[in-house]
């Protein structure tokens, strides 16, 4: 049988000591945010907005009033991603107005998608819970991953279309434009973890 000694020359089997880190990873919880969705998640779909209304170049002439029409966007981030199409055609020369009728041109703009997408593989042992006799309850021991890895990629389509404010003529429309968002975590025997991750607030924390 393998042992472990201690530093302080005690020797304790492997599988004792495997057993108690076991014990203390299950009782050990990480909470990443009280609100139901996590900062994290808001980063990747707003990183994924951002990329997509970067994208987004309509060929209206700089200098023209524009209003721009949000009523197609529907969803929980969507004025991030509106305010950010409204940056985009700014950096592009137009000058927004609030009112429809004092528009030249209207950009009316759309989301096809505002969400994440998880992948997740596990080689290994999953969590399992083993029952306990007058505690109420099992008890759910954590999973053995020999290997894990987690990926979120925070997806948007966006597309926005102008057209003259005075007859409804079309003037340009982009197309669907998408933007990605990527971050992973890999878990190795267990204990070894790493996080990789495109976005630029999140790589720079981790990169500290």
């Amino acid at each position: 049988m393998m042992h472990i000694v201690t530093r302080s020359g005690v020797v304790l089997p492997a599988t004792l000591t495997l057993l108690g880190a076991l014990a203390l990873s299950g009782c050990t919880t990480m909470r990443e945010s009280a609100p139901q969705r996590t900062a994290r998640e808001q980063l990747l779909i707003s990183t994924a907005a951002d990329r997509a209304a970067e994208k987004l170049n309509l060929k209206i002439p700089a200098g023209t009033k524009l209003f721009v029409d949000a009523q197609f966007m529907e969803g929980a981030d969507t004025k991030y991603a509106t305010a950010a199409v409204r940056d985009r055609l700014l950096r592009n020369g137009a000058y927004l107005v609030e009112k429809r009728e004092q528009a030249e041109a209207v950009v009316e703009v759309r989301a096809g998608a505002l969400s994440i997408d998880e992948q997740r593989m596990l080689v290994g042992i999953p969590s399992w819970d083993v029952p306990v006799p007058l505690a109420g309850g099992p008890l759910t021991l954590p999973e053995i991953a020999l290997y894990g890895e987690e990926e979120r990629i925070g997806v948007a389509k966006l597309a926005a279309t102008g057209y003259a404010a005075a007859d409804g003529k079309l003037i340009d429309s982009t197309g669907p434009q998408f933007g990605y968002a990527h971050d992973s975590e890999k878990t190795v025997l267990l204990f070894f973890s790493w996080r990789s991750t495109d976005v630029p607030e999140e790589k720079k924390f981790w990169e500290r």
